[in-house]
């Protein structure tokens, strides 16, 4: 009795850990250093693997698409059939972050990203750091704050511009331009993130100070 007992203990967990929404979400943590890598692709590498510089940006684009997408779904789906976790809800956010922060890093690395555009991926990734670090003590609070409306617009425009980008010379081939609509993106995204920051913090000063 206590075996099975032990065994239907062990199942439950593993189901909370190996569910479909969680998978996902895994899926979406090894995207990030495949997605580098083939936007780091080389001549070199092509060289060796017969893979072309300019199709391996489209194969990072499909593997950042199909990411995007699944952050809607294990969200969606674990909600749908109640499969929320613990597990799920502390790595769903890092998922998001690392994607785009890695991304964002790796253009500005090869120069899609230069000059003043830098200044668009700096206020991205140092909003993200900020409202993770106001998170994470509102919430030692027990203090929760929502995602607002904007905020979702925000994530919305920076997800698109960031595809543009990773298209960046393989798209301006087909279509002339992608590159500076990603870069249009990224700046709008860029403003919206600022008013969003500043939107979270205002909201969160008054726990923090009160404390």
């Amino acid at each position: 009795m206590a075996k099975t007992q032990s065994q239907f203990q062990y199942s439950m967990k593993s189901s909370k850990i190996w569910n479909l929404p969680n998978l996902l979400t895994y899926g979406r943590i090894v995207a990030v250093p495949l997605v580098a890598a083939l936007l780091l692709w080389t001549d070199k590498a092509e060289a060796l693997t017969g893979l072309g510089v300019l199709a391996a940006r489209w194969i990072a684009l499909a593997i950042y698409i199909a990411a995007a997408i699944s952050d809607f779904f294990d969200g969606y789906l674990a909600r749908r059939w109640q499969l929320q976790s613990s597990l799920g809800r502390m790595l769903d956010p890092i998922a998001d972050k690392v994607l785009v922060a890695v991304v964002l890093l790796v253009l500005c690395g090869d120069q899609i990203l230069r000059g003043g555009h830098v200044w668009a991926a700096i206020i991205i990734l140092a909003r993200e750091v900020l409202v993770s670090g106001l998170r994470e003590y509102l919430g030692q609070l027990r203090v929760s704050v929502p995602v607002t409306q904007i905020a979702k617009w925000k994530t919305a425009v920076q997800l698109i511009a960031v595809g543009f980008l990773i298209a960046g010379p393989a798209g301006d081939t087909i279509v002339p331009g992608v590159t500076w609509i990603g870069i249009a993106g990224l700046w709008i995204a860029a403003g919206l993130t600022l008013y969003t920051g500043y939107d979270y913090f205002r909201a969160g000063i008054r726990h923090v100070v009160g404390e």
